[in-house]
């Protein structure tokens, strides 16, 4: 059986602005205007940092490293006419794990981006999607 999601998106009466719930019920704001909090495209890179980021803590977990701190930067680049889609998609990983090897870490975001992460899969896959590591001991 395929698993669905369910989300709500509710105009809050103010410009572009919504309240979004999925699952905890706990409600984001997200701003057309990218004014008052982040924007639907600007969601959607941080949306492909935390799923990322979520396997890269499990990986480097199974790897029995022990992550002191992670930290994505995701820039993308949009096309000037509409659709203003993505057309690139770079992500800057900055990683602290105690006896962590650069090829280790990057085995870790290559299997994400590749296999796992489900957002990655969800783009278009036209978009080129590419990173950078910042190791740190």
């Amino acid at each position: 059986m395929a698993l669905t999601k369910h989300v709500v998106a509710s105009w809050r009466h103010q410009g572009l602005q919504f309240a979004g719930e999925g699952a905890g019920k706990v409600a984001v704001t997200i701003d057309g205007d990218n004014a008052a909090a982040p924007g639907p495209m600007e969601m959607l890179l941080i949306a492909l940092a935390a799923c990322s980021g979520a396997d890269v803590v499990g990986i480097l977990a199974k790897k029995r490293l022990t992550l002191r701190e992670l930290v994505i930067e995701v820039h993308g680049t949009r096309r000037d006419e509409d659709p203003k889609r993505y057309v690139a998609i770079q992500l800057s990983y900055r990683v602290a794990a105690q006896g962590a090897t650069e090829q280790a870490v990057r085995q870790a975001i290559d299997l994400s981006l590749e296999k796992y992460c489900s957002v990655t899969h969800s783009l278009n896959p036209d978009i080129p999607i590419t990173y950078e590591l910042a190791l740190q001991a």
